[in-house]
């Protein structure tokens, strides 16, 4: 028998073939947001979340709830075979954010210039991945889960429509479509309501991890079962994303020599800014319509509150990326001389935790353009005050686009020139020229 948590999680699945008329509905509402309908609120996810892991809400109470986890340690499956596969449905999850429906919703989402916030959207997308692992993981026999469930990677997110309307209903939907023995890969869809019907605007896949109720090993979980050639398409899909990071990986320059085509291109950058009237390498001159990299970058400092913190007592990673967005769309509009929009999110890592109570240190740069395009990378480390140490929690890149050509972006030491060739490859795997 279903419980009904998990009735309650997929009470918006049979929605999703439902078609559309705008007869009698205002262009922005959907005719599936009216009231009375019972879909799976946005504002309801981390509720949800909380539930499952047994938080709490309350500051005080929320961290003895995370330090009664520790018993949950023996529930943990030993081996992968223990656990029962999984359909894709299984995890699938419908959840409705009704800017248009709900009026006094939209001043969370509201930007000065009348658009939607998308840091918003990236906690939501973030909020929604753990609950779909969590949906994949569920166990009717458990009455709080024994996973801590958190992101590892933001592989990759593609806007499929540069405009998001704030007074239109917006749909998420997502589920599993690969997993690994401790590791799950969730693919999400955004979609708004307008002109009668729901258009897609984005397409996300994140790469989540499970560890043990103390979050500090590695925990087994269930292996996904496909059905069809669809699903199939899918997990060959999902496997093929992780190879590629594999890849990615090993060919990191921070790793290896750049590519003898990079090598060209750099020798090339810096031959372009020589004083040809002195015969030194170290006489230097900024191009026409270009930027030394050193005076494009844009820094940010945050105080973690708890407030801001997600079911584990850390802070929460849509947080770190709305902060990381946030600042790297200033840095792009400073840059461009114009308000830009966002083409792609591609390969946030998040390397570990940020602790309540850190000094989050944020620092945006311009590491390479192409015509209106701007590739802008976001390091984040937290700073202690105490033993004076910086360590690197996340990297965020992001591409956006200009309504005009911007400046050319110059690097002028080497390790300006390797910022300049990983911006070069986020950039070709990501704009498709």
């Amino acid at each position: 028998m279903t419980s009904p948590r998990l009735l309650l999680l997929r009470s918006a699945v049979s929605l999703t073939a439902r078609s559309f008329s705008g007869g009698g509905v205002a262009s922005g509402r959907a005719p599936d947001m009216t009231d009375g309908n019972p879909l799976f609120h946005v504002s309801n996810v981390r509720n949800r979340l909380r539930e499952i892991v047994g938080a709490s809400t309350n500051w005080s109470d929320h961290q003895q709830a995370l330090a009664d986890r520790v018993s949950l340690s023996s529930m943990l499956a030993s081996t992968q075979q223990e656990l029962p596969a999984r359909r894709m449905k299984d995890s699938f999850l419908e959840v409705h954010l009704p800017l248009g429906s709900e009026p006094a919703l939209r001043e969370k989402y509201l930007t000065f210039h009348n658009t939607v916030r998308f840091g918003r959207i990236l906690e939501d997308l973030d909020s929604l991945a753990v609950l779909i692992s969590y949906s994949h993981t569920y166990n009717a026999a458990l009455k709080r889960s024994p996973l801590s469930i958190v992101t590892a990677l933001v592989d990759k997110i593609d806007m499929r429509h540069h405009v998001i309307y704030p007074d239109c209903d917006i749909k998420f939907t997502g589920h599993v479509t690969w997993v690994g023995r401790t590791s799950i890969e969730a693919k999400m869809h955004m979609s708004q309501y307008r002109g009668g019907a729901y258009a897609p605007v984005l397409d996300a896949t994140f790469v989540m991890v499970a560890r043990d109720p103390e979050n500090k090993r590695a925990a087994f979980v269930n292996p996904v079962l496909p059905e069809g050639p669809e699903e199939e398409r899918l997990l060959q899909e999902g496997e093929a994303n992780r190879r590629r990071r594999v890849q990615l990986s090993t060919a990191s320059l921070l790793k290896v020599a750049p590519t003898d085509e990079e090598r060209k291109i750099v020798h090339s950058l810096f031959l372009n800014t020589l004083d040809t009237k002195t015969v030194s390498f170290r006489g230097r001159l900024l191009p026409p319509s270009s930027v030394w990299m050193e005076d494009a970058k844009l820094k940010g400092l945050e105080i973690c509150h708890p407030q801001e913190r997600n079911i584990f007592n850390r802070i929460f990673g849509g947080f770190l990326m709305r902060k990381a967005y946030e600042l790297g769309w200033a840095n792009a509009s400073a840059y461009g001389g114009c308000r830009p929009s966002l083409v792609a999110v591609d390969d946030i890592l998040f390397q570990r935790p940020v602790e309540i109570g850190s000094l989050l240190l944020l620092s945006s740069q311009v590491c390479y353009t192409h015509g209106n395009h701007i590739q802008v990378r976001v390091h984040s480390e937290v700073f202690d005050p105490l033993t004076r140490q910086h360590n690197t929690t996340n990297v965020f890149h992001f591409t956006f686009m200009s309504d005009r050509d911007v400046p050319s972006i110059m690097p002028k030491t080497y390790g300006e020139s390797m910022l300049y060739l990983d911006g070069k490859r986020h950039f070709d795997q990501t704009v498709d020229l």
